[in-house]
């Protein structure tokens, strides 16, 4: 073979495997993926800081929705749930009907804590001029979602609720806060503990508070806990996927006891 056309041929292999490997894309690093999820998940909590730097306790969630309520006659059995997540969740449709054909009204924002629901008590709560109001809250206290905060100042911030209701002629339902359970998961699976932000001893120190304070100031105590704690003193993990929250048959437990609670507090007023 002439030395020329093996020349002919090495040539052209350098000029068509060059062509062939930069035509493929580059391969994509394992750490591409991942930091940008990290990116849009630290956007997303810059967006949320921004919000409540702007409106701290959230008065914008209820607005518009309260203004409409406001604006018809208020029932008899008229009933504001008020809370954090656990009341807030409490209405999607995964979880049933929402105590269905009572004109009960949820108010409940995730992640909240006493101070911030005593500052919207008023346009969300007494301008609605329910007959009953039931308050659950203090486990985001406990946790420390605005800062640390006492069992002390949780139950301050119940109190000063309370006679803002009673001041406005709204029967009080007081409930204890949920037990807690670790080993729940998150919804792409990873596991979860609670006990360390939400210790039980103090839990239950609340919620022994709460159940004391309810009947000497004429309120109802609301026990959900002791239906929902398994005998070593954690949530039952049938009524909860995460450890904190209910599901379906956790708000199913929880539906006949507030119903109890709120005609117990009904029976106050006559």
């Amino acid at each position: 073979m002439p030395r020329s056309f093996l020349f002919f041929l090495f040539t052209a292999a350098l000029f068509l495997l060059p062509a062939r490997c930069t035509a493929q894309a580059p391969p994509q690093t394992p750490e591409a993926a991942p930091l940008s999820k990290q990116v849009a998940k630290l956007e997303e909590t810059v967006a949320r800081d921004e919000r409540t730097l702007q409106d701290w306790p959230n008065l914008a969630r209820y607005r518009d929705a309260n203004a409409t309520i406001a604006a018809t006659p208020a029932s008899e059995a008229r009933v504001v749930f008020m809370g954090d997540s656990i009341t807030d969740m409490w209405p999607e449709p995964r979880f049933g009907e929402f105590f269905p054909g009572r004109p009960y009204i949820g108010r409940g924002i995730s992640g909240q804590t006493t101070p911030q629901m005593l500052i919207r008590f008023r346009p969300d709560v007494i301008a609605l001029h329910p007959r009953v109001v039931v308050i659950l809250a203090g486990t985001n206290d406990i946790a420390g979602n605005t800062g640390p905060m006492t069992l002390e100042e949780i139950e301050a911030n119940l109190i000063s609720m309370s006679e803002l209701a009673h001041t406005n002629g709204i029967r009080v339902v007081l409930s204890s806060v949920l037990p807690i359970y670790d080993g729940g998961r998150t919804s792409d699976g990873k596991p979860l503990i609670m006990s360390d932000r939400r210790p039980p001893e103090k839990i239950l120190e609340l919620n022994q508070w709460i159940k004391n304070y309810a009947p000497h100031h004429a309120e109802v105590y609301l026990d959900y806990c002791s239906a929902m704690v398994d005998d070593h003193g954690f949530l039952k993990k049938d009524l909860s996927e995460d450890g904190l929250h209910p599901n379906k048959a956790g708000y199913a437990a929880m539906a006949p006891l507030a119903e109890k609670a709120i005609a117990a507090a009904r029976e106050k007023q006559k």
